[in-house]
């Protein structure tokens, strides 16, 4: 198909003040305006963890939101893992802490 775009996944780990400054549901409202599908959810040792899928542009373009934050977020690091779309999520949504 012309203009077809190649679908990628990141699985993400944001280190840094993410928790308890609305990073999740700022992430999902992102996520959602990129048009990117997957979860978001804090972990037990303070980080977010994310699992995203959607367009390489518009993954990269979340990736870097990332790197930042809503302002009250203070992001240290962000970890990444590549590999391939599965297409097994219909929206982006916030999920129970793991």
């Amino acid at each position: 198909m012309p203009g077809q775009t190649s679908m990628r996944r990141a699985a993400l780990r944001i280190h840094g003040k993410v928790q308890g400054v609305f990073f999740r549901e700022s992430a999902r409202i992102e996520a959602s305006r990129l048009g990117l599908t997957g979860w978001i959810r804090n972990r037990d040792d303070g980080s977010v963890e994310a699992l995203v899928e959607g367009p390489d542009a518009a993954l990269e373009d979340f990736i870097q939101w990332c790197h930042r934050g809503p302002s009250t977020a203070r992001v240290t690091q962000v970890e990444r893992a590549m590999g391939e779309s599965t297409g097994e999520f219909l929206s982006f949504t916030v999920e129970r802490t793991s």
